[in-house]
């Protein structure tokens, strides 16, 4: 029984899997609409469909909508308290989000008045603003609440000759800090935000907007082996190929589920190797896999024709017709399935007596 499966399932010599592949999901991706899905308590949009398919295959430094799935440790994850208490740390909160700030040009100071009602809702006081402030900003904190008057520091600039010298406060250099105060991280984890608990069997996790795995996981509080983002990118520079190519497989799956529609799992994991077996994520498409392909005329049947067949004849390159595309435009039997058997005939031998 074991073997009859096995070899009811063996590709044929020669198959011509990419272009199976490639109908397989070219396929249902016409029947996708581009709704998207939305996670009640998350202000983010996770793209599916045909968008999200499209930024998988493209390799896309960063998605549209990024989400990061935060594990907790298994004495935070039994409780939905303590787990809304993580959920709140790790939601980056900035100056601008608890107060106003403005630039006194007059004065060559900055003016930062704290918001009580948005301080509340965001669970900052004003102590912990004037904390952030007094660690994070280069120069003298006066606090007078509900407002802080900053007056930055002077610049030592060191000259050619080794002399230390110092650099006077201008109205520029005061806009200039005015932004970097308004983007000032009071709590949380830099590109994390909006987080929410979500409970998954019987423990609790953090699902929020954004990604930053290493800033994640330094919370004492999350698991650090079980976090999971749908950057792709990211997963790759610090899991490793490997890790990417599983994700690869993870985020098509998914894309197809949501949407109810079926595709064997080896048609995308031929689509995950494709795009990792360099040992970096390439697209699919002119500057990826379709744009390095060993043929003059299978990259210029792809896009940018007259670029491709200039830069062969400057630099004399050889078309060797190994590929499908090249075979099929001189009118020659494609490499693939029958057209790649050669028939010999053995003579020499004595025929057989009847």
């Amino acid at each position: 029984m074991k073997t009859t499966k096995r070899q009811s399932v063996r590709i044929p010599p020669f198959e011509a899997v990419g272009v199976v592949c490639a109908q397989s999901i070219g396929e249902p991706g016409t029947q996708m609409t581009m709704r998207t899905f939305h996670y009640a308590g998350v202000a983010e949009h996770v793209p599916t469909g045909l968008p999200r398919l499209i930024e998988i295959v493209d390799a896309k430094k960063e998605p549209k909508k990024a989400i990061i799935d935060i594990h907790l440790k298994s004495s935070y994850a039994r409780s939905r308290t303590d787990a809304e208490k993580v959920a709140k740390e790790l939601a980056s909160v900035f100056v601008s989000d608890v107060a106003e700030v403005e630039d006194d040009l007059e004065n060559l100071t900055i003016k930062v008045s704290y918001n009580e009602k948005d301080g509340k809702a965001q669970g900052v006081s004003y102590s912990a603003l004037r904390k952030a402030l007094e660690e994070s900003f280069p120069g003298d904190v006066k606090s007078s609440e509900p407002d802080l008057t900053l007056r930055p520091a002077k610049e030592t600039k060191v000259a050619k000759t080794g002399e230390k010298k110092e650099k006077k406060i201008t109205a520029k250099s005061v806009r200039k800090l005015t932004q970097k105060v308004r983007d000032g991280l009071v709590r949380g984890v830099r590109g994390i935000h909006k987080a929410v608990v979500i409970k998954g069997g019987e423990d609790y996790f953090v699902r929020a907007g954004g990604f930053n795995v290493i800033g994640a996981s330094q919370n004492p509080a999350v698991d650090p082996k079980r976090i999971y983002t749908n950057n792709i990118k990211e997963i790759e520079k610090i899991y490793g190929i490997e890790a990417a190519r599983n994700a690869i497989v993870k985020e098509i799956k998914d894309v197809m589920d949501m949407q109810k529609l079926f595709v064997d799992i080896r048609h995308i994991m031929l689509i995950a190797d494709a795009m990792t077996y360099s040992g970096y994520v390439k697209s699919i498409g002119r500057h990826g896999l379709s744009g390095e392909k060993v043929g003059v005329l299978g990259r210029a049947a792809f896009e940018e024709t007259i670029k491709h067949l200039i830069n062969a004849s400057a630099f004399a390159e050889e078309e060797k017709l190994i590929g499908v595309t090249e075979n099929i435009i001189v009118g020659q039997t494609v490499p693939v399935g029958t057209g790649k058997i050669k028939l010999v005939m053995k003579t020499g031998k004595k025929k057989q007596e009847k």
